[in-house]
């Protein structure tokens, strides 16, 4: 693996970006903040330009996350959470962090119950409020059941727009060519959370 430092803008306080290229990784780039730096870690085949072009979209995107962790949108997301687990869990659920992510395709949210950590897709930005409180009290459930047994959704049982939203998110899923989602299907994690 090799590895060079380029500062991204020399005159604004900008992160430094190092950039590791692995002849083992074939296709996945990936990127995460390290102290002050951001460091990208990238195919060593690929061409000075894709390259170029790939590491500006990794130094966007974990400066996007960098900066909504640090919005007031999670702060809002905390407090959501709290009512929600109060009015429809008795209060029992309680995490320690809740979030936006911009790194979840194929799911709308996910929870890590052995750490407590929610993750809601910002994919769902600008979907009606019942939709979005759906899907963060259906990851609050798995803080107390990490499953989609029955008894989970007796949990979810009394909010009043479960079948609506469920529908609703179908429909997006379904006309953006993505599968509807599986009751079945798991967006709990017990590993590592993925980075954003």
């Amino acid at each position: 693996m090799s590895s060079s430092s380029v500062a991204v803008d020399p005159d604004a306080p900008e992160p430094e970006v190092e950039i590791r290229r692995s002849t083992r990784r074939r296709r996945t780039v990936s990127a995460y903040r390290e102290g002050d730096r951001i460091i990208v870690l990238v195919p060593a085949r690929l061409s000075a330009r894709e390259e170029a072009r790939l590491v500006a979209d990794m130094v966007a995107r974990v400066q996007r996350s960098t900066a909504r962790r640090k919005s007031p949108g999670d702060v809002e997301l905390g407090a959501d959470a709290e009512r929600l687990s109060r009015r429809y869990l008795g209060g029992l659920a309680r995490p320690t962090s809740v979030r936006w992510v911009d790194n979840q395709r194929t799911r709308w949210g996910s929870c890590t119950p052995t750490r407590g950590t929610i993750r809601l897709s910002s994919r769902l930005a600008g979907m009606p409020a019942y939709v979005v409180d759906y899907v963060l009290l259906h990851e609050l459930a798995h803080l107390l059941r990490p499953d989609h047994s029955p008894a989970f959704w007796e949990l979810l049982g009394g909010y009043p727009r479960l079948e609506e939203a469920k529908a609703y998110l179908d429909g997006v899923a379904f006309g953006a060519g993505f599968p509807a989602a599986d009751d079945d299907a798991s967006d709990v994690d017990d590993a590592e959370e993925p980075a954003s």
